[in-house]
C-alpha cells in the first residue's frame, strides 16, 4: 500500500574525500533503478522516497572498491621522508587531475592539479600504514562540475616506511600426515598486521633431537606446502613467518607433529565367484 502512494525517488551521490564542499549531487526519479557513471572515488549514494506527506528516512549505501585492472595509466611513489612525490604519464593532456590519498574510505584527502608537470607532493604520511593513491582525469576542474566528467587514470599502493610483520600467519594446521611427509597449512597475515608489502613466508622445521633444521621460503600467495624427506616415527617441530622488504618477522608458536611409523599399505583383494554346475 505504502509503494502506491510513493509518488518518486531522491538519489543523492556525494564524493569521498571531496574538499570543495558542495552539496551533493541529487537526482529524482520515479522509477527504482538508474545507471550511474563514477570515477574510482569512494562515492556514499543515499536514497528516500517521497509522497504528498513528505519524505522517507534515507538509505546509505557505500560504493564498494573497484576492481584496478584495465586503467590507463600507470602510477610511480617515490617516498621523501614523511613526504612522497607521485608521478604519471598520462596518454592525453585534460585540463586537470584530481589526487585522492589515504588509508581508507574514512581517511581520504584530495587535492584538484591543475599543472601538466605530470608530478604532485603529497604530505603527511605516516610509517608502516599502507595509503592508496588515485589519480584522476577531468576536462572540467570547477568544484561543481569537475565529479561528473573525472575518470580514473591509475591506482597505486604505497608505504613510506616499511617495516615488518607484526606477527605470524593464523591457524597453522598440520594434515595427512604420512611416513615421510605432512601437509601445512595456513591463513594470511592480515594486511594491517604486515606493516608492509608482504614478499613471501619461510617455513622452519626440525626434528625433537634438533639433528636436521631445515627452512623453505615461500612467495606470498602460498598457504600451504608439503613437508617432504623426513624421517619415520619422528616428532618435528615446525614455525612459519611473514617478511617484507624490511625484514622477517616473527614466527608463530611451535607447532608439534610426529611422522608415522609405518607407511600406508594398499591391499587389492579379488573376490572370485564359483558356480556350481
Amino acid at each position: 500500500t505504502q509503494s502506491e502512494n510513493i509518488l518518486g525517488y531522491y538519489i543523492g551521490m556525494e564524493r569521498t574525500p571531496n574538499s570543495c564542499r558542495d552539496s551533493p549531487n541529487r537526482i529524482v526519479l520515479k522509477d527504482r533503478e538508474v545507471l550511474l557513471n563514477v570515477s574510482m572515488a569512494y562515492y556514499r549514494i543515499s536514497i528516500s522516497a517521497f509522497n504528498k506527506a513528505g519524505e522517507s528516512p534515507q538509505a546509505i549505501y557505500s560504493v564498494p572498491d573497484f576492481s584496478e585492472t584495465d586503467l590507463p595509466g600507470q602510477i610511480h611513489v617515490k617516498h621523501q621522508g614523511t613526504n612522497a612525490v607521485v608521478t604519471w604519464t598520462p596518454d592525453y593532456k585534460p585540463k586537470c587531475f584530481v589526487v585522492d590519498w589515504g588509508t581508507g574510505e574514512e581517511n581520504m584527502h584530495m587535492k584538484i592539479v591543475t599543472t601538466a608537470t605530470g608530478n604532485f607532493t603529497l604530505d603527511n604520511f605516516q610509517p608502516y600504514k599502507l595509503y592508496k593513491i588515485t589519480v584522476h582525469a577531468s576536462d572540467m576542474c570547477q568544484c561543481e562540475s569537475f565529479m561528473k566528467h573525472e575518470k580514473t587514470f591509475g591506482v597505486t599502493h604505497f608505504y613510506s616506511v616499511e617495516g615488518v610483520p607484526r606477527t605470524g600467519p593464523n591457524n597453522v594446521t598440520i594434515l595427512n600426515i604420512t611416513k615421510h611427509s605432512a601437509l601445512v597449512k595456513w591463513t594470511e597475515i592480515a594486511a594491517e598486521d604486515c606493516l608492509g608489502f608482504l614478499q613471501g613466508y619461510r617455513i622452519s622445521y626440525t626434528d625433537s633431537l634438533r639433528t636436521k633444521s631445515l627452512a623453505v621460503t615461500l612467495n606470498s600467495s602460498t598457504t600451504s606446502y608439503r613437508l617432504t624427506g623426513l624421517k619415520a616415527k619422528t616428532i618435528y617441530h615446525v614455525q612459519i613467518s611473514g617478511f617484507t622488504n624490511a625484514g622477517e618477522g616473527p614466527p608463530t608458536h611451535s607447532q608439534l607433529f610426529s611422522t608415522q611409523k609405518y607407511g600406508t599399505v594398499v591391499a587389492e583383494i579379488c573376490f572370485i565367484q564359483h558356480q556350481d554346475s
